[in-house]
């Protein structure tokens, strides 16, 4: 129960009814049950929620209809993520949150556990079968959307009082903004940043009123363990929405004349401590990913092309399209876009709160397409993909600005200025191609309802059922317009190439898995999902131990030692590939792949390749051979860390075609254009340059020219070719079986001036690769599990252990119980020192970083226990009753 208010608060509360909107009163009545306090946010949820199932069920997508919606990074990343993560749950990952040893041939995984599972719905995947993963990836999603609503209708009582029904609606517009749309949709781990927004919003509205500390430095660590990245841009936005509240609003800052500076000070200090002290707490986070970071592949340098036309920008205001120049997605649904036109026409709000508001959306907006404060929005590097992944915020600020504007009963008058604002953006914007038809469904025909609505008589709102009714016109108006606008952006992306789903867990990815399972010999060997895509992580999906893995964090010693020794890779080693031959199948002790055919896709059938493989760990007795003075080749690399000569490399030699040129160490093509089919289509590459090679008849030929774009043909097959120069780096590939006369013919058929190594084939003699495998010592026994592995080895002479696995740092290995000590690296692979007799070797791997983290966490925790326990006995002793304060009308509606 509320104390009895004395008179000044009763005028402020008249004041306040006065300026409510239809049918509503400000604040919270006296006799209000507890249980009708969630209502709104309640609504607010379920509208959104709603909202966007109608809009997918239109369009008939997952889970309303056959079109799946795994597009881009849902389906290559975050889908066999959340596969991975329920094997986590339920106990049948290869690996714990430390290390994954199905991807990459072994790869570290807590970075990757912080930045994509942390979204705490993406925990519901443990309630459903693996088999419909994709189903808990699209509630991460929905929830994310119905829980920003929510927590944006109780941050929007926080700014200003009023009815709960009318906050909802608004708050729809912001879980249905255009960045949901078009770029948190495919990331459950971003959609966290939609709630994170209000969270922060509400905490520092806490310390605005200097209540609730450690409430809101427990929301903060909330937001920033759920998803640092978003995290980072909610916190500074919600930093600049407290500055402009600290200045133009008194109603905030309740302080005598001359003492406004001190009190704003008190409580920014008191904001940053609880900031600091949240992020403490969720340290792991950042600690972990920046050791991780920075020690990743880094990826293709992005480049910012510069700010998109004004008119382009500005059209983004308008619901209900998708444009095809790049500019920040900031719609908010069709109600805030004629309150936040009709805000600068209020005369209820004070005109220094009008102005300071204004030009906070307008400076946000501003940085958005800014290059220096792009990268303040974004931790200081320039994003690869959208450089507006901020524009969540200017949504929010926007949704904020609306409930300002209706807040304070806007008159018909400014309404209708508000309206015509709106109605010259869409006639200036009507070129633009972010406005198309729907544009103009949405903002003609669902604006002229909400503003009708909101026009209507007031002997209309006074009445039960009028005002039922307007409330009804409006939920609907809301909801449809929001519906269609999710549906009208869903349908224009898929008119993008790229944007195509991926096949995830089908029919034929299961039956995929359930082959790899029952070939499955792990750890004695690997069972490698082999080279073809259900998704880009393969391994995570399907189950086994193969080498894909995509990722921000792919350690760059795993990618460099994986395309050292004739793996390829993409996106310049962010996405590696499995190994496609058979020496370096054998050096990662691959004993079956998956092999897709030739043109076969996705949906093609897989045949499945076995062959030699080396045990996971070799000993190597004396010393470790040392590069060769020969040619610095893959297949003399591959050789090494094998430990035996098992290839032919003979010189290419030019034999028909156009003559190429001669370059340091191989051929350069003469340049050639691209030959297209009558419809426009690139037509399959013809001629080229004939190389010779001479091997032993029978073997296998293989070549390698990672950087070669077009076609390589041999005996009996032809190859494309993807290569790009420090970005898609082609593997070591077969080509063919030598004839009889030990001639191998090579075409290359390329684009342009293509170079062409000299050494570009190799020949594998047959038995030779068998031979050498098993000359190569194993452990008596082997075991990993988590992320370690312990081995019992046969005593000899002293030597080296060498691991197929990547050495990444963190590992820490002990030889006969001796001091831990961080092992070295052998052509890549990790390599362990071992004394004359030595039967035993265990390694760990610990995350660098964590226990960092970890200390910075317990200095969070025991700040919030101290400033908990000084509260506590404050509480304890008798305190005088305050005063009662003029603006005590201010508590929010919930």
């Amino acid at each position: 129960m509320s104390p009895t208010p004395s008179a000044p608060q009763e005028g402020v509360r008249a004041r306040e009814v006065a300026r409510t909107p239809p049918g509503a009163t400000c604040a919270t009545p006296a006799g209000r049950t507890r249980w009708r306090r969630p209502a709104a946010p309640g609504l607010a949820a379920l509208l959104s929620m709603a909202a966007y199932c109608l809009a997918l069920a239109a369009h008939g997508s997952y889970p309303f209809g056959p079109r799946s919606r795994a597009v881009n990074d849902l389906g290559n990343q975050f889908v066999p993520f959340h596969a991975h993560l329920w094997d986590l749950l339920h106990g049948t990952a290869r690996g714990d949150l430390f290390f994954n040893w199905g991807s990459g041939y072994g790869v570290p995984f807590l970075a990757d556990f912080v930045t994509y599972l942390m979204n705490p719905f993406s925990l519901l995947v443990g309630l459903f079968p693996r088999a419909l993963v994709d189903l808990p990836v699209f509630l991460v999603t929905l929830l994310s959307i119905g829980l920003g609503a929510a927590l944006m209708t109780v941050l929007l009582g926080r700014l200003r009082p009023g009815p709960g029904g009318l906050r909802a609606l608004l708050a729809v517009g912001y879980a249905l903004c255009a960045w949901v749309l078009n770029d948190g949709s495919a990331d459950p781990m971003w959609m966290w940043g939609l709630v994170s927004l209000p969270l922060l919003g509400i905490a520092a509205d806490w310390c605005l009123r200097r209540v609730r500390w450690v409430a809101g430095t427990l929301l903060v660590a909330l937001a920033w363990a759920g998803n640092f990245y978003t995290a980072a841009m909610a916190t500074l936005a919600t930093g600049l929405v407290l500055a402009v509240r600290l200045l133009v609003d008194d109603d905030a800052v309740a302080a005598p004349a001359g003492g406004r500076l001190r009190v704003a000070g008190r409580v920014a200090g008191r904001a940053a401590a609880m900031t600091a002290t949240g992020i403490a707490l969720a340290a792991p986070v950042l600690t972990v990913t920046l050791k991780a970071s920075r020690t990743a592949q880094p990826p293709p340098p992005a480049v910012y092309e510069g700010r998109p036309p004004l008119l382009d920008q500005v059209a983004q205001l308008l619901p209900g399209g998708h444009g095809a120049v790049p500019a920040p997605n900031v719609f908010v649904g069709v109600p805030a876009l004629l309150l936040v036109a009709a805000f600068p026409f209020v005369r209820a709000v004070p005109a220094r709160v009008r102005i300071g508001w204004s030009l906070l959306a307008a400076g946000i907006a501003v940085s958005f397409v800014w290059k220096p404060t792009i990268l303040l929005w974004h931790g200081l590097a320039l994003p690869n993909g959208s450089p507006y992944r901020a524009a969540f915020v200017l949504s929010g600020v926007l949704v904020m600005i609306a409930w300002l504007a209706l807040a304070h009963r806007p008159r018909p008058r400014e309404l209708a200025a508000g309206a015509g604002l709106v109605a010259v953006l869409l006639w200036c914007c009507r070129d633009r191609s972010a406005v198309g038809g729907p544009t103009w469904i949405v903002v003609v025909g669902g604006g002229a309802v909400v503003l009708a609505a909101l026009l209507a008589p007031a002997r209309l709102r006074a009445r039960p059922r009028g005002r039922a009714a307007v409330t009804a016109v409006l939920v609907c108006a809301t909801t449809l317009t929001a519906a269609y606008t999710a549906f009208a952006v869903t349908a224009a992306r898929d008119g993008i190439p790229w944007f195509q789903p991926k096949l995830t867990l089908t029919k034929g990815a299961l039956a995929t898995r359930r082959g790899l399972a029952a070939r499955d010999d792990w750890p004695r060997s690997r069972t490698d999902p082999g080279p073809h895509e259900f998704a880009d992580n393969d391994p995570l999906l399907l189950g086994g131990e193969g080498g894909a893995y995509y990722s921000s964090y792919v350690p760059a010693a795993t990618a460099r030692a994986l395309r050292g020794l004739g793996a390829g890779w993409y996106i310049r080693g962010r996405h590696t590939l499995s190994f496609e031959d058979p020496v370096g199948r054998a050096l990662m002790a691959v004993s079956s792949a998956q092999v897709q055919p030739v043109g076969g896709g996705p949906r093609g059938r897989y045949t499945v390749q076995r062959g030699p493989a080396a045990p996971l760990l070799t000993v190597r007795r004396g010393p470790l051979p040392g590069p060769g003075a020969g040619p610095d080749t893959v297949f003399a690399r591959q050789e090494r860390v094998l430990g035996a000569r098992v290839y032919e490399v003979p010189r290419l030699v030019p034999a028909a075609g156009p003559p190429p040129e001669r370059a340091p160490g191989g051929w350069v093509l003469p340049a050639r254009r691209q030959p297209t089919a009558p419809s426009g289509a690139v037509a399959p590459q013809a001629g080229g340059t004939v190389f010779t090679a001479r091997c032993t008849p029978g073997g296998e030929a293989l070549w390698y020219a990672p950087w070669f774009t077009g076609e390589v043909g041999g005996p009996g097959t032809t190859t494309p070719a993807v290569g790009r120069w420090d970005v898609t780096a082609g593997p070591l590939l077969r080509l063919g079986t030598v004839p009889a006369d030990g001639a191998v013919p090579v075409r290359f058929a390329g684009e342009g001036r293509q170079y062409v190594p000299e050494r570009a084939v190799g020949c594998l003699p047959p038995g030779r690769l068998a031979a050498a495998v098993r000359a190569l010592e194993g452990p008596v026994r082997l075991s990993a599990g988590g992320h370690g592995l312990a081995a019992r080895l046969r005593p000899g002479a002293a030597g080296t252990a060498v691991l197929a696995l990547p050495a990444v740092s963190g590992w820490g290995c002990s030889v006969d119980g001796g001091p831990i000590r961080a092992p070295g690296a052998f052509g890549g692979l990790l390599a362990v020192p071992l004394e004359r007799g030595a039967t035993r070797l265990s390694c760990a791997y610990a995350p660098p970083g964590l226990a960092a983290g970890l200390a910075a966490s317990g200095a969070g925790v025991l700040a919030v226990g101290v400033v908990a326990g000084v509260g506590a006995v404050r509480r304890r002793r008798p305190r005088p009753t305050p005063p009662s304060r003029p603006n005590s009308a201010f508590r929010p509606d919930l």
